[in-house]
């Protein structure tokens, strides 16, 4: 695992699969202490999700566009929640990953 460094705050850079991942829970916690909550909050916001929709139909073959479509008309909606672990489970997402733990 390496280190990259931005505004002052240290950023895991994570291998998985061949692919180099930063983490997320690393930039939230420059925003707060409770970087779950930060994470979550992104996760709801519409913008976030068509950039992740995006990615994920223009480099995953197995991306699930039809649930994905139903999160999309969802997001920015008061009682809508969306967690990593549950976008990766429902659309069968490859451009986030889940790690229980420290990194």
């Amino acid at each position: 695992m390496s280190k990259i460094t931005v505004q002052n705050t240290e950023i895991a850079v994570i291998s998985f699969r061949e692919h180099d991942y930063i983490c997320l829970t690393d930039i939230a916690k420059h925003k707060s202490d409770e970087p779950n909550v930060v994470i979550g909050n992104w996760m709801r916001n519409r913008n976030t999700l068509e950039y992740l929709g995006l990615w994920e139909m223009l480099y995953n073959p197995d991306f699930k566009p039809l649930e994905f479509e139903g999160f999309r008309k969802q997001a920015g909606l008061n009682a809508f929640t969306l967690s990593p672990s549950k976008w990766i489970k429902t659309t069968d997402a490859k451009g986030i990953t889940v790690k229980s733990g420290h990194y």
